[in-house]
């Protein structure tokens, strides 16, 4: 098995095509593959094609791409020694010849290959690096019937408020992400995602992380699929890697846990984690080591993973190895798992990031 890590950052392709003449449509313009130095010897890779309209294809198991192939949504990092073979297709147009780029990466397992340290030019405080992470905004519940306003950076419209950011970061050096009582019954916070900016397929992530304790704080570091456009949730595939509801929850039956879970289609799968004397309030480090046909799930200490799934101990169908997911962090406000708020519950509740970091397998 190739043993490779992929991250997914912001990308753009040309859209349109050209007409066809003679005895058939034209090819499309063979894309473009390019790289820039990333952490550790790694490359951040980019495909890009000149043609108006194009779908870009492409592999990184050095088979032939096809029009059935992964189709390029993002930049991604190449961490392993392999081979990037791309095509594009345009309307009106035939697909085009294969590009290839070769990349001899040599770097060993376990090394840092991307972090968000959440430091802040200068010292100061503000907006989480914009170049990363993007938000979830609104009153929608979230199909969890959420009691939360979801609020962007920036964002001023009642009951959002510049003047008091759901998300920011601090002195400290972490990211703050507050859930705020604006009014009687209305709640804000932030819900991060990288979708679009940042994603990865295969390898280590973890973040560190201290949580609130309080009745209704749905804290959670998690992924989701980056196809989620085009196939929807569950199939698109959610990792979580990190849940939490508070202790006194008589659904935790006394115990402080965290919870890390699957899902896919038909596919649900959960593990709760509350060793004698675990306090979500102190900080710890949440963490997933995701390989081919493989997810595990730990705390603290990777080499002792507390839960693992495959696709043979699953039902449903596994949706793990079908592309990039991006990362999401939130604190959520009631809903159908915690329950609602009520007079014992803290305002404001903060959920505390230190750092989120990706290592190869």
């Amino acid at each position: 098995m190739m043993n490779f890590l992929l991250l997914f950052g912001l990308s753009l392709c040309g859209c349109g095509g050209g007409s066809s003449s003679g005895s058939g449509p034209t090819p499309t313009a063979p894309p473009a593959i390019s790289a820039t130095a990333a952490q550790n010897g790694a490359q951040l890779v980019s495909i890009s094609d000149s043609a108006p309209g194009a779908i870009i294809y492409y592999t990184l198991d050095d088979s032939t791409p096809t029009t059935s192939s992964q189709i390029y949504e993002a930049r991604f990092l190449v961490a392993a020694n392999l081979t990037v073979k791309a095509i594009a297709s345009a309307p009106a147009n035939s697909a085009s010849s294969v590009t290839a780029k070769a990349f001899t990466a040599n770097i060993p397992a376990n090394t840092l290959v991307w972090s968000d340290e959440f430091g802040y030019p200068g010292g100061g405080r503000g907006q989480p690096d914009p170049q990363i992470w993007t938000y979830d905004t609104g009153h929608s519940g979230f199909g969890n019937n959420e009691q939360e306003t979801y609020c962007a950076w920036g964002a001023d419209s009642p009951p959002c408020s510049t003047s008091k950011p759901a998300a920011t970061v601090g002195l400290d050096g972490s990211l703050h992400i507050i859930a705020r009582q604006s009014s009687a019954g209305v709640y804000t916070s932030a819900r991060l995602k990288s979708q679009g900016l940042l994603g990865f397929m295969y390898g280590r992530i973890e973040a560190r992380i201290k949580l609130p304790e309080s009745q209704g704080m749905w804290p959670a570091f998690w992924m989701l699929g980056n196809n989620i456009t085009t196939i929807d949730w569950p199939a698109c595939g959610e990792l979580d890697i990190m849940e939490h509801i508070d202790g006194s929850n008589p659904e935790n039956k006394g115990f402080d846990w965290v919870q890390s879970s699957v899902h896919g289609k038909s596919l649900d799968g959960g593990a709760p984690y509350h060793p004698a004397g675990f306090s979500a309030a102190d900080w710890h480090t949440y963490g997933m080591i995701w390989r081919k046909g493989e997810v595990q799930f730990y705390i603290d200490d990777p080499a002792h993973p507390y839960e693992t799934f495959t696709p043979a101990d699953t039902a449903g169908t596994w949706p793990f190895d079908q592309g990039p997911e991006f990362i999401l962090l939130n604190l959520a406000v009631g809903g159908n798992w915690p329950g609602n708020v009520d007079n014992t519950t803290v305002f404001p509740s903060e959920m505390l990031v230190d750092y989120v970091r990706i290592y190869t397998n």
